[in-house]
């Protein structure tokens, strides 16, 4: 894939790729490095002087990952030239690390980009828990991603807790901090960074609510932080239950965390038309 440009004025060319083309200053850094922008044909450097009329040139192949593309169940919510939308099951990680480097989410949509015969990249706007399942949004590009992360993107999960506020719909405000290390959950706290999560009730039966979750900020951990901090866990977490919910969680034989990233609404980054993608998973 490349951006193609023909200018209609005069100028620098940094600032046609920052205006016209909406580049981000690292991806420009790397590229012109790279002596990979072009005008007319001719690999240039980003204080080139456009004239009105030249054409601007920017290849986007992507840098092959250090991890292997495998071949694997993928269900894709929806894609386009720039974009992929898939819907992520509990237990998979997102990116390969060091303790798991095959059976991600990354080394899959790597096998589907070459078995359809894609040159793109795995570049995630959402970013989910192992046990958290549902939408996943990826850019096919650093440039396309850069532009997602420029926008707004609203983020609704559903979750079923233990339990449930008294209220049908309200906000949580409470700032969340990282437990000292070498834990790796967090906490409500005083020193935390501030942490804003609206809820809502969508459904109530004996001692468990199905509840819609819209995060407002992204901090680590945040849903499942928020609501045991306000006493009504999600069921089957076994990091931040209750001994009430985790009781419940293994008399219903629930194996993993009661959270769907069930919904994502934003701004197609090349198109400007109004997203909305669901998962086909429920909890």
């Amino acid at each position: 894939m490349e951006l193609r440009h023909i200018a209609a004025r005069s100028g620098r060319l940094s600032s046609f790729l920052r205006e016209e083309l909406k580049m981000s200053a690292g991806l420009m850094n790397r590229l012109k490095w790279q002596d990979r922008l072009y005008v007319n044909g001719v690999a240039v450097h980003t204080d080139y002087p456009v004239q009105v009329g030249d054409v601007i040139t920017v290849p986007l192949d992507e840098p092959t990952p250090d991890y292997p593309a495998e071949t694997g169940d993928l269900t894709v919510l929806y894609e386009d030239d720039h974009l992929l939308a898939v819907d992520k099951p509990a237990g998979m990680l997102i990116h390969p690390s060091r303790s798991r480097f095959t059976g991600t989410l990354a080394n899959y949509v790597l096998g589907y980009y070459q078995q359809t015969g894609q040159n793109s990249a795995f570049h995630p706007l959402t970013r989910l828990d192992r046990d958290t399942f549902g939408v996943v949004l990826l850019a096919k590009n650093s440039h396309i991603h850069s532009l997602l992360m420029q926008g707004d993107c609203q983020k609704t999960y559903h979750a079923l807790v233990y339990g449930g506020p008294e209220e049908d719909s309200g906000v949580i405000d409470a700032p969340i901090a990282r437990l000292p290390l070498p834990s790796l959950l967090r906490q409500v706290s005083p020193e935390g960074k501030p942490s804003v999560t609206e809820f809502a009730v969508l459904e109530r039966q004996k001692n468990v609510s199905k509840l819609a979750l819209r995060p407002i900020t992204g901090r680590t951990h945040q849903l499942r932080v928020h609501c045991a901090y306000r006493g009504f866990p999600i069921l089957g977490d076994p990091q931040y239950g209750s001994a009430e919910s985790k009781e419940l969680s293994a008399q219903l034989g629930l194996s993993t965390q009661m959270l769907c990233a069930k919904q994502l609404r934003f701004t197609h980054p090349i198109t400007g038309a109004k997203m909305e993608i669901d998962s086909l998973m429920n909890v």
